[in-house]
């Protein structure tokens, strides 16, 4: 890794930037049904390592799945940090609370 991506943070919008810088070409020209095969095949593999995996390759695992995550969003165009505070930086998008109080069988 380069000085110029070597950090100790990363925000979502700076992986996803990174991601781009990266791969956006390929992705592009794969499309987003390709890309998706991607990110399912990821996560069976993070499935796989929950299971059976080491630490290390379960983290592995979940930094390849937010990447393809990342991936994904960047071919639909979607903003990953703008939708994911759009959705949930005011609170549950169920119960609006800042410490979920939603019914443990209800998805928020």
């Amino acid at each position: 890794m380069n000085s110029e991506t070597r950090s100790e943070t990363l925000t979502l919008a700076e992986l996803q930037a990174l991601i781009d810088r990266m791969y956006s070409s390929k992705d592009e020209a794969r499309g987003i049904d390709g890309t998706f095969m991607w990110l399912m095949e990821e996560i069976g593999e993070l499935a796989g390592a929950l299971r059976e995996g080491t630490p290390q390759e379960t983290a592995a695992e979940f930094a390849d799945v937010l990447a393809w995550l990342a991936t994904i969003a960047n071919v639909a165009g979607v903003d990953l940090q703008r939708a994911v505070l759009e959705k949930y930086g005011r609170g549950c998008p169920g119960c609006g609370e800042m410490v979920c109080s939603c019914d443990a069988a209800e998805k928020p």
